[in-house]
């Protein structure tokens, strides 16, 4: 693995034979400008509309945060070159701002079209996939032999975020297809892998994860799709399936549909379960596309938000069963389910870090452009823009502080699974996914509560302009509303941090993360920089309520579990925002040191500072 790597991808994503970005984004300007909007609200609509990677504020986490750069030179990510990240991730913001974002505002208008041939993509929607696709931004993490490029899947997470900041209803397309590969690659038989992984790692046939029923939401082992096998060997399903994203849309030739049933005979609850591949159009042995397969999407969800993600009921066996493939063992579907699930539930968490960051960055521009009143001690003539309001920069450190810390923690998250892949020592690899494991839940919820609390703040900055929709601000309330319930509810998540997580070998891993902790404290109180203010002494309490916490839960767990799990939830932010909190400080620490960014470190400390003694610990 090389430079060529990163190069190639770069080069495919400025490829002229992609989508006229220019055109487009003239086009979505236009149609998200409503005609009752006089010339100079549609002005201030423009400037506030344009997307832009945050290139700095990914890579300082990524490499320092996350400890990206201490796993290379640990050498686990086998000759990866820690300079290929950047280039990846600057392209990735190109293709974002210059095809994704313009399409955001328009596509949540236009939303998506049941009809008789299919589910019809909101407008330009096709035409930016297949450029996406082409570009090879689906393969970024894909295993080589099958056609990926290989790069660690942290940099995968860094750019899946920009497509969610970007563009929420379109990134969730690819997260879904992540989530299929995982799978397929972990528990598919060999002549799977071969005929769908390129075409799952490639994103021409993007993947679906199909799971729910009205009757079996979270309780899994409650469904009722049912699986019957064929004298071929392969099964006929027949059943229905609700809310699932993507189930079906023109964007792509096939989809790849990974479905949960139940065999006859099969043991109650989740042990009698069992995971099925069923494509929409079966494949011919030579690799072309063959006749319709029986599982139609029957309806279509109207939606809070997200409006131009198609979420489906899906209907099989209306004409004979839908042909499918089996993913696994025979009542074995909870391993693959899960190995799909944790891959999805870092996903969401990136689309929340995604979301917030762009209610931010638009919150940001409008305060200031949008002037309003004299500000305290201002010389200037007319009114000052409303940034220079206290209060207001409070919101917009608030808002900038509770991204930073959600993004962190899943580039930590991704990291830790990348090692728990890749590392060559056994125990290294063991640790890691440990470490992947107790970070999971925190990166599912906490990142999305705040991308709910973040998208809220941002109509406020706004004020009476953020709860009218040609702003673009209420638009991120509607669609966030989703991210704390679907994958995993955020209750759930804090449930397996308490009673599966903390549990693990007598709470090994957590005293591990702890005691890392605890070392970022110490650095930061001998960096003896006065701009740090209180953040050590903050930091240390915040540690210490950890452990304590920890401590006690480990007790009622086995004496009394209904009194732990009524902690739960408390428990998961106040980790959460402990950790958060920590890993800002060091990163901070790494800014000031020579190379860590370009620009201005003092901005990272500055955060560090706001977020350790008004987030972490208030006083």
């Amino acid at each position: 693995m090389g430079r060529q790597v990163a190069q190639a991808a770069a080069k495919a994503a400025r490829d002229k034979k992609s989508l006229p970005s220019n055109h487009l984004g003239r086009d979505a300007l236009r149609l998200a400008s409503p005609a009752g909007m006089d010339r100079k609200r549609r002005r201030t609509a423009r400037t506030t509309m344009t997307y832009r990677a945050p290139i700095n504020d990914i890579l300082l986490p990524l490499n320092h945060g996350a400890g990206l750069l201490a796993a290379i030179e640990a050498g686990h990510y086998n000759g990866y070159e820690a300079e290929l990240s950047a280039p990846v991730i600057e392209e990735a913001g190109k293709f974002a701002t210059e095809v994704l974002e313009p399409l955001n505002q328009p596509g949540d208008r236009a939303g998506i079209k049941l009809t008789d041939q299919g589910v019809v993509a909101a407008p330009g929607w096709t035409e930016a996939y297949k450029s996406w696709t082409g570009a090879g931004w689906n393969a970024v993490s894909g295993a080589e032999e099958f056609g990926g490029q290989g790069l660690p899947l942290a940099v995968h997470a860094a750019v899946n975020e920009i497509w969610s900041a970007s563009n929420l209803a379109f990134g969730l397309c690819p997260l879904l297809t992540l989530s299929a590969i995982d799978a397929l690659h972990a528990h598919g038989a060999d002549d799977l892998k071969k005929t769908y992984l390129p075409k799952l790692i490639s994103g021409e046939w993007p993947g679906t994860m199909q799971l729910t029923e009205p009757q079996a939401g979270t309780d899994v082992g409650a469904l009722r799709t049912r699986a019957e096998k064929q004298p071929d060997g392969t099964y006929r399903l027949f059943g229905a399936k609700i809310f699932i994203t993507y189930g079906d849309h023109d964007m792509s030739d096939n989809i790849v549909h990974f479905i949960l049933a139940r065999l006859p005979g099969a043991p109650a609850g989740t042990k009698g379960i069992t995971l099925f591949l069923a494509p929409k159009y079966l494949v011919n042995p030579d690799g072309s596309l063959g006749a319709r397969n029986d599982i139609y999407a029957s309806g279509i969800e109207h939606k809070l938000g997200i409006h131009a993600s198609p979420t489906c009921t899906m209907t099989m066996g209306d004409k004979g069963g839908a042909v499918a493939y089996l993913v696994g063992k025979e009542n074995g579907g909870m391993a693959a389910m899960f190995t799909m699930m944790n891959q999805a539930r870092l996903g969401v968490g990136l689309q929340g870090v995604g979301l917030a960051d762009r209610a931010y960055q638009r919150a940001l521009a409008y305060a200031q452009e949008r002037r309003q009143g004299k500000a305290i001690g201002s010389t200037r003539d007319g009114s000052d823009a409303i940034i220079a309001y206290p209060d207001v920069k409070r919101n917009l450190m608030l808002m900038r502080g509770l991204t930073a810390a959600a993004r962190t923690i899943c580039y930590a998250t991704a990291v830790a699974i990348d090692i728990s892949h890749r590392a060559s020592d056994p125990a290294v690899r063991a640790k890691a996914a440990a470490r992947g494991a107790l970070l999971t839940p925190m990166a599912k919820a906490f990142s999305t509560d705040i991308a709910n609390e973040v998208a809220g703040i941002g109509v406020q900055v706004h004020g009476g302009m953020g709860f009218i929709e040609e702003t673009g601000a209420a638009q991120y309330v509607r669609d966030a509303r989703i991210l704390t319930i679907y994958e995993g509810t955020n209750g759930v998540q804090a449930n397996d941090l308490l009673m599966r997580k903390l549990q693990m070998s007598g709470g090994e891993a957590v005293w591990d993360l702890l005691g890392e902790l605890s070392q970022i404290v110490k650095k930061v109180e001998a960096s003896n920089d006065p701009a740090f203010g209180t953040t050590a002494e903050k930091l240390r309490e915040a540690v210490a309520s950890v452990e304590r916490a920890s401590k006690w839960l480990l007790e009622k767990i086995a004496t009394a579990p209904l009194e732990a799990l009524a902690g739960a939830t408390p428990y998961l932010r106040l980790f959460s925002t402990t950790l958060g909190g920590c890993m800002l400080a060091n990163e901070a620490l790494a800014a000031r040191g020579d190379g860590a960014i370009q620009g201005d470190a003092g901005r990272y400390v500055t955060l560090a500072r706001f977020f350790a003694e008004n987030v972490t610990v208030q006083s």
